[in-house]
């Protein structure tokens, strides 16, 4: 690219025949080379004699809005607390995993718009969901209370009597009773937490009641996604079939 030139809309309208709406449409979709090179920007300047094509499948429809699934590493910050670097800053496309789903391409404008919908607490890893979907953001933002996540939970010390009892329903959280909910042993030292309405602090003050202190959590599951095979820090769209 070059600062001189004209602007890329510009020259693929007149190329296409098509209205500049439209040429912004197919740049922004990711659907126009540049000397071989996708660009989504329909500001950048190109000069004469650069080869700008067409890519085939192309569309100036709207792009879709995109969810991104993103294993959070622990020390990253996702929306509690202040301390840890920002955890979108690891959606980056070296760090996205298809996974053999043949996902789409990444585009400078999927980080966009982009709202946090499952908080995490900085010293946790785990699954975190950004998404451009105000459908998704409705049913795991305003719904939050009705969507069961899954967490796995390392924990110290010696647990109280009857605390395993306790942490299934028992306990209270700010002064209000905690809804029932499913918490089993996997080893000595790891809990299963499958629960709703979390909030930021909840199970580190349930573990505390029953003398146990967290050494490590992280979240595999949001309703009915899960981490499934994303490493840390590596993160994947949201697939069309996919439902929270």
């Amino acid at each position: 690219m070059t600062d001189d030139g004209i602007r890329l809309a510009k020259r693929v309208a007149a190329q296409l025949a098509c209205s500049r709406a439209d040429a912004e449409r197919y740049i922004a979709g990711g659907w126009v080379s540049v000397d071989g090179n996708v660009t989504d920007d329909p500001a950048s300047r190109v000069a004469p004699g650069q080869d700008v094509r067409l890519l085939p499948g192309a569309t100036a429809e709207e792009p879709t809005p995109v969810t991104i699934l993103l294993h959070k590493p622990a020390g990253f910050n996702s929306g509690v607390g202040v301390r840890g670097e920002p955890a979108l800053g690891c959606v980056t496309p070296q760090a996205h995993d298809a996974q053999g789903h043949g996902q789409q391409r990444f585009l400078k404008r999927h980080l966009t718009k982009l709202a946090l919908t499952s908080p995490l607490e900085t010293d946790a890893s785990g699954l975190v969901v950004f998404t451009q979907d105000f459908r998704v953001a409705r049913k795991l933002v305003d719904e939050a209370s009705r969507v069961e996540q899954e967490y796995i939970v390392e924990v110290a010390g010696t647990i109280a009597e009857h605390g395993l009892k306790r942490l299934n329903h028992g306990l209270t959280f700010n002064g209000k009773p905690i809804a029932p909910m499913k918490v089993s042993w996997q080893n000595e030292h790891r809990l299963r937490f499958a629960l709703k309405d979390v909030r930021p602090g909840l199970i580190n003050h349930m573990c505390g009641e029953v003398g146990l202190e967290i050494v490590e959590m992280r979240r595999i599951r949001i309703g009915r996604v899960s981490m499934a095979g994303l490493g840390v820090g590596q993160w994947r769209y949201l697939l069309d079939f996919e439902r929270f």
